[in-house]
């Protein structure tokens, strides 16, 4: 969560919008979207050339010397943030209007792209120049708070607040897993080069561009240095699919400017029979829509077959496992109910976990991590996908902090599970001696099966129970007679001195 300065800045932003007339919440989103993108792209320009400069590698800025829109050459340097938000205002906006907004929609070259598709029908809706100016004076001041605030992931905090004024608009509101948890969850998977990612319902991109990050970071060099692995990177390895389409160019634009060329992020309700994927990705990373119930005739067939069920938590999970290929593996949050229901639905997917994959964790974490938007408790299951079983144990993690308060306010706390938790998955060989009165643990599988495929982590937690020893019935007496005397004598006395 964002407090303080940056928060007042962002309402102060919203407002410029309203005294404009742009009312609408998600028309508000969509034009500071295209304003950040506008933004983040004169920022990622600069940090390719000087990543390029220290590879030795040659480098192209967008920002050509000339750049062709409509037929016209216009100089690209005008179209950098850093520089036209030094225009008056007047000029700003013709730059903005005619230069900017045109180069950004086709920015893409392939003209199929997911990039070239959502911002096909984007439009340019600040009215004026004087609210432009004032609209980009603003930005400017908070992405100067943001690049002074040292929180891990305050940008992503702050879209996250913006994201949180649709739903307080009374509109259908989103609301994005924290990025600390995406990141966690990608450390634990660790991506490699070859894999072919998948969120089935990806929202802004946040674990599709995690993903990338963390290639970045740990596999550069396979990444940069090998030409098959680079194109498999930009066009072949990410995909996302979403219903929102607001989500979607968010989304896009947020890959793009994470310098992944070509993302498949495509429009697609992932558990109707519009999505035919089947044994297609090696690494599926999700937090899917817990939204209830569907109708049987809204779902594909083949999931109903694994169980017969309308609710999505059960779908999506049956989704994952036809989705990966042989060997693939998944990381995704579910609702406890998930991890304990007793219907024949929800013992049916844990089965097919346990009896026919390989279930290799489950990490229980607590009721505060996704406040102030929902205060559920959620677990996260780390499965692959096989075919034919392989589970033998279990590993299960009791998460009892994640270095922020649990509370609405999600302040900095000392306390964080989160390294414990990734340094241990890494090493579950070296986990087998613990006892179950310990945050990690394991359970055998024949455990699990005899007590419904539970995973529910109280039902194998033991609790240690110190006893307490009390003084004798015969004392506690004597005390209390003491105690009565005291009390007995006090008011005798005071009675005494209101009679004097």
């Amino acid at each position: 969560m964002i407090t303080g300065e940056l928060k007042n800045k962002i309402d102060s932003l919203w407002d410029i919008f309203a005294a404009g007339g742009i009312v609408n919440p998600l028309t508000v989103i969509e034009q500071i979207t295209y304003l950040m993108f506008i933004h983040d792209l004169d920022d990622a320009d600069n940090t390719k050339a000087k990543e390029c400069a220290m590879l030795g590698l040659p480098f192209e800025s967008i920002f050509a010397d000339e750049v062709d829109i409509a037929g016209r050459k216009v100089n690209g340097k005008s179209l950098k943030w850093s520089v036209f938000h030094d225009f008056p205002a007047g000029r700003m906006y013709s730059v903005m209007q005619d230069d900017v907004f045109p180069f950004i929609k086709n920015l893409h070259t392939d003209k199929n792209s997911a990039y070239a598709k959502y911002m096909d029908d984007a439009i340019f809706m600040i009215p004026t120049p004087l609210v432009l100016s004032k609209v980009v004076d603003s930005l400017d001041e908070i992405y100067d708070l943001m690049s002074k605030d040292q929180s891990a992931d305050v940008r992503g905090d702050t879209y996250e607040y913006l994201l949180s004024k649709i739903s307080q608009s009374g509109l259908n509101g989103q609301f994005r897993t924290p990025r600390h948890i995406i990141s966690m969850m990608v450390q634990l998977m660790q991506p490699t080069p070859e894999d072919v990612i998948c969120d089935p319902a990806c929202g802004t991109s946040g674990f599709l561009i995690t993903a990338a990050e963390y290639l970045k970071k740990y596999r550069k060099e396979d990444i940069f240095f090998n030409k098959q692995k680079k194109d498999h990177f930009m066009n072949h390895m990410f995909f996302g699919y979403d219903m929102d389409r607001t989500m979607l160019r968010i989304g896009a634009m947020n890959m793009m400017t994470h310098g992944i060329e070509s993302p498949y992020i495509e429009y697609r309700d992932s558990l109707s029979d519009q999505n035919q994927d089947k044994g297609k990705y090696s690494l599926i990373l999700a937090n899917p829509p817990f939204k209830g119930s569907l109708d049987y005739d809204s779902v594909s067939a083949d999931l109903l077959k694994v169980c017969k069920t309308k609710k999505t938590e059960l779908l999506f999970i049956a989704l994952f496992l036809r989705m990966l290929r042989v060997g693939g593996r998944c990381a995704c949050i579910v609702p406890d109910g998930v991890l304990f229901g007793s219907s024949k639905a929800h013992q049916a997917i844990r089965k097919a976990l346990i009896e026919d994959n390989r279930l290799e964790a489950v990490i229980s974490m607590p009721s505060g991590v996704f406040k102030p938007y929902a205060g559920v408790s959620t677990g996260i299951l780390i499965f692959t996908k096989t075919g034919h079983g392989g589970t033998d144990k279990v590993w299960f993690y009791d998460m009892q902090a994640d270095g922020l308060s649990l509370d609405d306010k999600r302040a900095p706390i000392a306390e964080n599970d989160i390294p414990d938790i990734i340094e241990r998955f890494q090493n579950r060989e070296k986990e087998a001696d613990r006892e179950r009165t310990e945050k990690p643990f394991f359970v055998e599988k024949s455990e699990i099966a005899e007590n419904g495929y539970d995973l529910s982590i109280n039902k194998y937690k033991k609790v240690e129970y110190t006893p307490v020893e009390y003084p004798p019935t015969s004392e506690i007496l004597a005390d209390l007679k003491q105690l009565e005397a005291e009390i007995a004598k006090g008011l005798t006395e005071l009675e005494g001195m209101l009679s004097e």
